[in-house]
């Protein structure tokens, strides 16, 4: 009798609150897969949030009574883009302290973590989801340790509705040695003597920095093996990076500080490490691949490191990467990170005049990016059961001038692409009209 009661129960509950998940089907579309193929003519079933099926049409069945048919002739269909190691949704305006959200005081900021600060809210959000960049890895910033990233869905009613991995990995800034106040190789001895005097300032303190860097790790390791007495958050915070869970990203840029921070990671049995930065990552291949370790390589539209490195390093870097057999991906950290992070396609764009194929650009910020944020199980392609976190463009979404997203899906559900810059466009394109 109780079973007959609550199977009753549940009919009832479904009649009322029926599944509001979204079934629908693209076809007709070029479906760019995201690793590596593409699929003419294709057709993608959509149900529960996921990819149920996806194929050329003369190779799948579907009842088109069942579905919200979409069609996509002559369209292009992507993976959702994902922007890693950004401080999209901490940070609105940086003349207004008050809007910024992406860094706490003090040095070892391990406990702190970005996903309660992330702001849904954001104006700056909504221009960066209409280029196809659905998923975005918000991550603190400053300190030694800055503390956890997460990864967010740019579309959610607050940061609980907006979470998609919580705490990814902790941030750790590598101190490294930088020549101050001029552009120059480490061979240049036409350095002003205060340059000098500035830099041997900044060695001592670095090394300060990396002796209470070990200094922390080693107490963290000592708090995890014995007793706890005294609940202490930073030391908790790290318990995952050592147990394999999530990763330790490091930030570091130079020969020495890519070397020095890997070996130290290497130190603590840590299994999960990232070099986020790696702007001379080129330079050492040879020792990257031998630790096995994945870059978030820094935006490589800007001028190199050196003066007398090739003027387009950076934009040779990524297929030096990849000849090399190193797993990397793109992000767009720097001046106006937040504002510019939308042109995060054009930047996997630029490799296609050196040395890449579009397709294996592509990778560059769909599965590439989601194996190193440790999602691929998830999202970064087009595949079966995976999430369907997807965006339609009438031209080529890598292309500056053809670009143009008109429909997107995350986690199967159409979201919204307007923005304050949408309306503004629409609203003098009808006064121009009168």
């Amino acid at each position: 009798m109780t079973t007959k009661i609550t199977i009753l129960f549940f009919l009832i509950v479904q009649c009322i609150y029926p599944q509001t998940k979204t079934q629908s089907i693209l076809v007709g579309g070029t479906a760019h897969i995201g690793n590596g193929q593409t699929i003419e003519n294709c057709v993608i079933i959509i149900k529960d949030g996921k990819i149920e099926k996806i194929g050329s049409e003369d190779t799948l069945y579907f009842d088109k009574t069942k579905y919200n048919i979409i069609n996509t002739e002559n369209k292009h269909i992507y993976p959702s883009l994902i922007l890693p190691n950004t401080t999209l949704g901490l940070a609105e305006i940086d003349a207004v302290r008050a809007s910024r959200d992406e860094r706490e005081v003090g040095l070892i900021n391990s406990n702190v973590r970005s996903q309660v600060a992330f702001n849904t809210e954001s104006i700056v959000v909504s221009t960066v989801r209409s280029n196809g960049i659905l998923l975005a890895q918000a991550t603190p910033r400053g300190g030694l340790i800055s503390g956890s990233s997460s990864i967010m869905k740019l579309e959610g009613k607050n940061w609980k509705d907006a979470t998609y991995f919580q705490d990814d990995g902790i941030h750790i800034n590598w101190p490294e040695d930088y020549h101050r106040n001029h552009w120059t190789h480490s061979h240049d001895f036409t350095a002003k003597d205060k340059d000098i005097e500035k830099e041997d300032m900044v060695r001592k303190k670095n090394k300060k920095s990396i002796a209470k860097l070990y200094e922390f790790f080693d107490n963290a390791i000592q708090y995890n093996i014995i007793t706890k007495q005294k609940l202490d958050l930073k030391f908790e915070a790290l318990k995952s990076v050592f147990e394999g869970n999530s990763s330790l990203y490091i930030h570091a840029n130079t020969v020495d500080g890519i070397k020095e921070s890997i070996l130290f990671a290497k130190q603590f049995n840590i299994k999960k490490i990232v070099i986020v930065g790696g702007s001379e990552s080129w330079r050492i291949t040879d020792f990257i691949i031998e630790h096995k370790i994945p870059i978030i390589l820094d935006r490589i539209h800007r001028l190199p490191g050196n003066e007398d490195d090739d003027i387009d390093q950076p934009f040779k870097t990524p297929k030096i990467l990849r000849d090399a057999g190193i797993l990397f991906c793109l992000d767009y950290k720097g001046d106006m990170e937040r504002m510019g992070s939308r042109n995060l396609p054009f930047l996997a764009g630029t490799t296609v005049n050196y040395g890449f194929s579009k397709e294996e650009a592509l990778q560059l910020v769909t599965l590439n990016a989601s194996k190193i944020l440790g999602i691929s199980n998830r999202t970064g392609s087009l595949e079966k059961g995976k999430d369907a976190n997807l965006c339609i463009s009438s031209g080529d979404i890598l292309d500056v001038l053809s670009n143009n997203i008109e429909l997107a899906f995350l986690m199967g559900e159409k979201i919204n692409l307007s923005n304050h810059q949408t309306h503004l466009y629409e609203k003098y394109l009808k006064k121009d009209a009168k």
